[in-house]
């Protein structure tokens, strides 16, 4: 049994990214606290770990769009005495249509999962993370954050917050022993819904794609290394340096023909078939 008394807080932890960081973290003989909404799936890895890996498991069941429940979750592990150090804040939605047509409940949800749980854990576990001799942070981003993506406005937005939050949190905590990373993965086929609209993507865009049991070595390796950014996969990479170098009026002009091929698809879908409705898929989120 692992004697360490440390543990790593994984939220979103039931399914997709979050079980892959949870089972790469177990390997890792790292105790853990999964947190992910109530259910078999989260019962589900939390036996999965506790039957193969000799690490100490504990399971919250909780719902992080709920305004209360990051307090409620902070609460319970001080009443533990748990020591936190590492937060990988992994739970997030994701969503996919026109803005116009989108349902404002849906944003909602997804900008207090994907923006305000992750600035509020990080907040209320910060102190229990400075207590440690090095903690470590790691953010779930996206590449989203840095392209226009058409049907994917809000959640891009989303994790342009995550990225920027997270590098301007790194120089605050720059000289302190918190060492804070954003990973920013490209597609990923975390759930069923995912792996189809990956499928059904461009050529370029399905070659990117990654699943999470290849994506989570280089996460972690990324963050116990301190790296800032973390960017899975060599296409990723590639695509990343392309953006550097590519002018603004080309990439202007990229976007400007997207947009016109998703305005002819949706001006004929919308007599066709009903695949414009918004379709929302957890990203990572248990």
């Amino acid at each position: 049994m692992n004697t360490n008394k440390c543990f790593t807080l994984i939220t979103g932890a039931s399914e997709g990214l979050g079980k892959a960081l949870a089972i790469e973290c177990a390997k890792r003989n790292m105790n853990l606290l999964l947190v992910a909404l109530p259910g078999p799936e989260l019962n589900s890895i939390t036996n999965l770990i506790q039957c193969n890996y000799p690490v100490t498991v504990i399971a919250m069941g909780k719902d992080l769009c709920r305004n209360e429940s990051c307090l409620e979750l902070y609460n319970e592990v001080i009443a533990l005495d748990l020591e936190i150090n590492m937060l990988i804040n992994n739970a997030g939605i994701g969503s996919t249509g026109l803005f116009a047509e989108g349902c404002p409940s849906i944003f909602e949800q997804q900008i207090k999962l994907n923006v305000l749980a992750t600035t509020m854990l990080t907040r209320l576990f910060l102190k229990k993370l400075q207590c440690n001799q090095h903690s470590y942070i790691l953010n779930v981003g996206s590449m989203a954050s840095f392209f226009y993506l058409p049907k994917k406005q809000v959640y891009g937005a989303t994790k342009s917050f995550i990225y920027f939050f997270s590098r301007t949190l790194r120089k605050e905590l720059k000289k302190s022993n918190v060492h804070v990373s954003v990973l920013c993965p490209g597609g990923m086929n975390t759930n069923i819904g995912l792996t189809m609209m990956n499928k059904a993507g461009s050529y370029i865009g399905r070659l990117s794609v990654m699943n999470p049991e290849d994506v989570v070595p280089v996460a972690l390796d990324g963050l116990l290394k301190g790296k800032e950014v973390i960017i899975p996969g060599k296409l990723n990479n590639f695509f990343m340096l392309l953006d550097k170098v590519l002018p603004a009026a080309i990439k202007k002009l990229i976007g400007s023909q997207g947009m016109k091929k998703l305005n002819h698809t949706h001006s004929l879908s919308r007599y066709t078939s009903p695949a414009m409705i918004p379709v929302v898929v957890p990203t990572s989120s248990g």
